[in-house]
């Protein structure tokens, strides 16, 4: 294998495995300098980089000319940024169908390109992980004394974890997960994600776009997004939010376009919402939460210093959460499942939601302090509740396999009295 040196392992290593062992190829999409590549390095024995300047970019030229040429090499081969060649795509896909070996190829991209060259979607042929940067239990700030699958079972242990200091997670924050900043002081990752932000703005979204946009609107609208960061906030709202914090007029078609270049980008991701499937008259509401990549990207676009977040922990409430559930996102994804969150006509709301493959599903509250631990249990018992007097009309239905406070400060796992399980964010891992 071409492991880089001082690689860290990943917890998506284990699913690219896995792929591979079921698919000719495997597609890893997700934001630029999240360890997309690195990660497929730990598999690959062969490697083509297509964004490689060397020659005056030879390799992409090269497969421009033939995209046959990006495929030579020991399998699995890796061929990196494939989006700078998209016919690449389907010469990967027709190579895959002239033979049932697997693993041959992994392809990795940072944004998801224009479909026109593209014939066929790889359907079959092609898996496709979608890679988040570094959660806390990888990064070696959790202690990772708590399973998330575990917690599926019911009941966790009491367990002392060492605790953190509200300015301890403010760090973590600021820092976000991203492979190339870990050891960094907060000033040096702070500065690391607001040039981000304005490669972002100034290069890639006219590299994905093939359009110059309006780059003071485009920021503006980046600030909104973070103003909004962990809420269900629509693209109306984004547009009075901007115009009343930012002075730009825009149109609420722009407001879309925008946004879908950021996704195209990798920059933003949605939490859906959870549906569950009962026989109620209750209107289940379909907005997803909206999050940056890495909550260090919201910081960096409010333009947040540390201690400009301790003096508000508010705003930094709304930055913790997106952190929580970006690695709940990670630990869901390692047991195949997924996270959504639950709001209903009525206000009854739950942060986040975990479900496995299986049905099974769980609810999590988010609080950064352990003073809000009974608020927040209090809600998943309610909710609970109305969950189970609905559920007597749908006998289908599961009940929730558990009810857990997620929590930023706090030096002790543990379930209560009423079985709500309370867990510091720093205790938790896969």
């Amino acid at each position: 294998m071409l492991t880089p040196d001082f690689y860290r392992q990943r917890l998506v290593d284990e699913e690219i495995a896995d792929l591979l062992k079921k698919f000719g190829a495997v597609c890893i999409q997700g934001p630029k300098w999240c360890g997309k590549t690195w990660s497929s390095l730990n598999q690959a024995r062969s490697v083509t980089y297509l964004a490689d300047p060397t020659s005056g970019f030879s390799n992409r030229n090269l497969a421009m000319l033939n995209p046959e040429y990006a495929l030579e090499g020991d399998s699995p081969h890796l061929i990196d940024e494939w989006q700078e060649v998209p016919q690449v795509w389907d010469a990967v896909r027709f190579a895959v169908d002239k033979t049932p070996r697997k693993g041959r190829f992994l392809l990795t991209g940072s944004s998801t390109p224009s479909r026109k060259g593209v014939l066929h979607s790889g359907a079959g042929r092609i898996a496709t992980i979608n890679m988040q940067t570094m959660s806390l239990y990888e990064t070696g700030d959790s202690s990772g004394q708590v399973s998330f699958a575990g917690l599926f079972d019911g009941d966790i242990p009491t367990t002392k974890i060492e605790e953190k200091s509200v300015e301890e997670l403010i760090a973590l924050c600021v820092r976000g997960g991203w492979p190339a900043v870990l050891g960094e002081d907060s000033q040096d990752s702070s500065d690391t994600a607001s040039q981000y932000l304005e490669s972002v703005i100034n290069d890639d979204v006219y590299r994905v776009s093939g359009t110059r946009h309006d780059v003071s609107k485009l920021r503006a609208l980046i600030h909104s997004l973070a103003r909004n960061t962990a809420t269900t906030v629509s693209n109306r709202t984004l547009l009075a939010d901007m115009r009343q914090h930012e002075d730009v007029n825009i149109h609420e078609g722009t407001v879309a376009e925008y946004l879908n270049v950021l996704s195209q980008l990798f920059l933003t991701w949605d939490q859906p919402s959870f549906h569950p499937n009962l026989r109620s008259s209750r209107r289940v509401l379909r907005a997803p939460k909206r999050h940056f990549a890495d909550p260090s990207l919201a910081v960096a676009a409010l333009g947040a210093s540390p201690q400009m977040l301790l003096r508000d922990l508010q705003t930094f409430g709304y930055v913790f959460e997106s952190l929580v559930e970006h690695d709940l996102n990670i630990y869901a994804r390692a047991s195949r499942g997924n996270l959504y969150h639950f709001r209903d006509e009525k206000g009854n709301a739950i942060d986040a939601v975990a479900q496995l493959p299986d049905g099974r599903w769980g609810a999590f509250e988010i609080k950064l302090g352990m003073n809000r631990v009974e608020e927040g249990a209090q809600n998943l018992k309610r909710i609970s509740t109305l969950f189970d007097r609905e559920m007597e009309k749908d006998s289908s239905q599961l009940p929730p396999s558990f009810l857990a406070v997620i929590c930023g400060t706090g030096n002790v796992a543990y379930t209560r009295a009423d079985g709500v399980m309370v867990v510091p964010l720093t205790a938790l891992r896969n």
